[in-house]
């Protein structure tokens, strides 16, 4: 706990604070202990003013426990399903992108992450009608490609105009800009959500590797970034879904996730796109594989058509290993 400063709550003037720092009590943690009949009367300090002060702090320092009864009322109320559009995908999801969580989608180049996230961004703003923050540190976005999107699945021309203008644009191509952007975002969706005005749902940040793997030691640097995507979605309830590459393991040969260990406590869901056997980088189907997830069994895998956005799939379930 915080050491005693006028103002620190209602009542607790500049006069207090030094008559209880010249007794030794320095610290909310000595005042909640401290016997305050006995402290009223050293200092000469009214014992209902000491008893109304303690009380705030208090409540104002203390952690109150909840039951689970009363967090899982809390989750209902405040968590929303954003769907990708991709109806494999979303089975592999649980349905969609969850907010107040970090979902990430990792794969080599040519996988298929970015066409994920367009797809994504563009059923977000159209069919949900809501708006998405698109961070691009990889120069992959491309206005044409997202109306190229948006006309499959719409003729009407107010239609597209409408869900581009619910897409949000910024390019962010070093770690320093990446943080700044991420801590305007920050501070813009918590005065949207203040003012009650239409909010920011998603954020998608393509690709957290294109910043960081360029850093020298920069372990530091790469955990703050972390710590601000997972504040951007658990303080303001936004969905951050992010993509990373793949490095190959140095003993066993096979590929996994960038970025090492550290990192890999970060995402709440993450995703690892192939290309499937027989077909190529510019064929549409990936294999897709759940390899994070608190809601499905991992090591669940399924063929996703990363070109048909709104279209129904006939996909099965691929087999995999379920832990």
């Amino acid at each position: 706990m915080g050491v005693l400063r006028a103002g620190l709550c209602p009542g607790l003037t500049q006069e207090m604070v030094q008559l209880l720092k010249s007794h030794g009590i320095k610290t909310v943690v000595d005042l909640a202990s401290a016997d305050l009949e006995e402290v009223a009367q050293t200092c000469g300090l009214s014992y209902k003013a000491l008893v109304a002060v303690r009380r705030v702090l208090l409540a104002q320092c203390s952690a109150f426990p909840f039951n689970g009864a009363d967090l899982y009322e809390e989750l209902k109320t405040s968590t929303a399903i954003l769907a990708t559009g991709i109806g494999s995908l979303d089975r592999l999801l649980d349905t969609g992108v969850y907010t107040g969580e970090v979902t990430e989608f990792v794969g080599s180049p040519g996988s298929g992450k970015t066409q994920v996230c367009l797809c994504m961004a563009a059923n977000v703003a159209h069919s949900l009608q809501q708006n998405v923050l698109y961070v691009d540190s990889s120069g992959g976005l491309t206005a044409s490609r997202l109306l190229q999107l948006l006309q499959a699945r719409t003729q009407d021309e107010e239609e597209q105009a409408g869900a581009l203008q619910r897409i949000q644009v910024v390019h962010a191509f070093d770690i320093f800009r990446m943080l700044q952007v991420l801590q305007d975002i920050r501070g813009a969706v918590a005065q949207q959500v203040m003012g009650s005005s239409s909010t920011v749902k998603v954020v998608v940040v393509d690709s957290v590797t294109a910043v960081v793997s360029p850093l020298l030691g920069g372990l530091a640097l790469m955990m703050q970034l972390a710590r601000e995507l997972k504040m951007l979605a658990r303080d303001l309830g936004v969905a951050v879904v992010v993509t990373n590459n793949v490095t190959r393991d140095r003993d066993s040969g096979r590929l996994k996730p960038a970025l090492g260990r550290s990192w890999s406590f970060v995402p709440n869901t993450r995703i690892l796109l192939n290309v499937g056997e027989g077909t190529g980088p510019l064929h549409s189907h990936r294999v897709a594989c759940l390899t994070k997830s608190s809601r499905q069994p991992t090591g669940i895998q399924e063929m996703v058509d990363i070109g048909s956005w709104g279209t129904p799939e006939q996909s099965p379930v691929l087999e995999g290993n379920q832990t």
